[in-house]
């Protein structure tokens, strides 16, 4: 595909072909160097930086930068399949195929039949997803099917939510609270700057009771400690509207 100055409006398709030529053996060395493994750190970004362009939307009203991120996800997801068709493992269609199908199969009461009650609806997408993980090799068991790249807090609570449905680890919500509440009786007497090994046991005892909590009652904790921290910088760092 060649590249000119008038203004073209590039397709999907030509996205692949794109793709494939900087793969291919007249391509960028850095792309056609490029593995599932060593592009993790991009994914991860990217994914980080699409989260941020939404909060700017948010603020501004502008789409601009969404759009911009929303195609750098896509990037990866067309290298990283243009890799694995290299390999022989998949191809791009395959993928489609593969999101498109688990669409339909998870949502019966809009593709299958008539709509349902809400929570027949829950239930039935949590079945769904139990059966399609039966005989999966690389699923060790349910927890640690949580994935470890996920944020800390987010992490947590989703253990100890699915620990408790799986397991009957008999999490008390209310006991969780008064415990918490005790550790910060705890807290308050620890002496700064002394204070060493016994804080950090207590600092990871709430952080695991405020996830719990948490989970309890879905509230995107993660997603709140970043608003919480851009809330101290705009008090820091006021930006002229």
């Amino acid at each position: 595909m060649e590249n000119n100055e008038k203004e073209i409006q590039y397709s999907f398709k030509d996205l692949i072909e794109i793709v494939e030529t900087l793969r291919g053996e007249n391509g960028c060395p850095w792309d056609k160097k490029q593995t599932h493994d060593s592009l993790r750190p991009y994914i991860m970004e990217e994914a980080a930086e699409l989260v941020s362009s939404i909060r700017i939307y948010n603020r501004t009203g502008n789409a601009e930068n969404l759009k911009e991120e929303l195609g750098d996800i896509l990037l990866q997801v067309v290298m990283h399949a243009q890799i694995a068709g290299e390999e022989g493992l998949f191809t791009l269609e395959e993928v489609i195929d593969g999101i498109s199908a688990k669409m339909v199969r998870r949502h019966p009461h809009v593709f299958g039949r008539a709509n349902t009650g809400e929570e027949q609806i829950r239930e039935e997408w949590e079945e769904i997803k139990r059966k399609e993980k039966e005989g999966k090799e690389w699923i060790v068991s349910p927890l640690r099917e949580i994935p470890t790249e996920l944020p800390g807090l987010t992490r947590a609570a989703k253990v100890i939510k699915k620990a408790d449905k799986l397991y009957g680890t008999g999490i008390s919500y209310d006991k969780e609270v008064q415990s918490l509440e005790i550790l910060v009786e705890k807290l308050k007497e620890i002496k700064l700057p002394e204070a060493d090994s016994a804080l950090g046991e207590l600092m990871s005892e709430m952080l695991m009771k405020l996830c719990t909590i948490a989970g309890r009652y879905s509230v995107p904790q993660e997603q709140l400690l970043i608003d919480k921290i851009e809330d101290m910088i705009a008090v820091c760092e006021p930006l002229d509207e």
